[in-house]
């Protein structure tokens, strides 16, 4: 058991371990297998084949299970860190301390978007982007987007998709318009409005974080600890409310083959949600 810590509370030696962490996992090359991961299983629903990821109701067991074997690739190299969150409802500026040249570094420059300060920066040597949908080798952002502004999710925006009492509904896609995964995952159709809290940290984020292989950028983990979070307290907030489907989809349903239930192994671990309901078998969050 170990615990998870709001970024926001990391002392600077806490932040030098997970960035140290972080680039030891780069250089010895496993860093980039876990992008190329993500990548492989961003399947889109209009797809006609299996998607554990995104646009689905196993979003939240899927990249818990991610971040977990993530975490265990961390505290390989030191057993004494965890991946951090951050709450982007409170920590909302470029400004903020996790942006600073010690931890994640800032935003990208105008020219090309290259990040140029802090640890992850080219310059420096130790992040090279290998696995990529760009031929840039180099890390990107546009914190905010400043030439076509776009804010991250706020507390109200949260709470909202917490108050959700259903934790998904049929087609089990993208279009789905009620249910605490979807409020959460972020897909509605409506122009900027259509990218809703997960979606829109990517897109407030900007660069690489708009992709499919988007952990390029090491901040993805720290965005993706606090969905984790989101999920457990929505699970605390509606203990009667369980995964869904809890049972497999029929052969008559859009879905089928697609979708993944309660009992449905996951690829590419062959886990079931229903193993990754409970997170404080591993960790907890202060």
């Amino acid at each position: 058991m170990y615990t998870r810590i709001n970024q926001r509370n990391m002392t600077r030696a806490q932040k030098r371990r997970f960035v140290d962490a972080l680039l030891a996992l780069k250089r010895s090359g496993r860093y980039d297998e876990f992008v190329r991961m993500h990548g492989a299983y961003y399947v889109t629903d209009a797809e006609e084949r299996p998607r554990a990821a995104h646009m689905a109701p196993s979003f939240f067991p899927w990249h818990r299970r991610y971040l977990l074997e993530f975490e265990r690739a961390l505290q390989s190299v030191d057993p004494g860190v965890s991946v951090p969150y951050w709450d982007w409802t409170v920590d909302d500026s470029p400004s903020s301390s996790l942006w600073a040249d010690d931890f994640m570094g800032g935003t990208g420059r105008g020219l090309d978007r290259q990040v140029t300060t802090g640890p992850f920066a080219y310059k420096n040597g130790g992040w090279r982007i290998d696995s990529r949908i760009t031929d840039g080798k180099f890390l990107t952002r546009d914190l905010g987007r400043p030439r076509n502004p776009v804010t991250l999710p706020t507390k109200e925006d949260v709470a909202e998709a917490l108050a959700e009492p259903v934790y998904d509904t049929a087609p089990w896609d993208s279009r789905v318009t009620r249910g605490f995964r979807n409020a959460v995952e972020g897909w509605s159709p409506g122009g900027e409005a259509r990218w809703r809290n997960h979606n829109r940290v990517h897109r407030w984020v900007g660069g690489l974080m708009m992709g499919s292989t988007s952990p390029n950028d090491p901040v993805f983990w720290l965005h993706h600890a606090f969905v984790d979070l989101l999920w457990a307290r929505w699970q605390a907030a509606h203990p009667e409310a369980g995964y869904l489907p809890a049972q497999p989809l029929p052969a008559t349903d859009p879905g089928y083959g697609k979708i993944f239930s309660l009992d449905d192994p996951m690829p590419p671990w062959d886990v079931r949600p229903s193993e990754l309901l409970d997170h404080t078998r591993h960790y907890r969050y202060a």
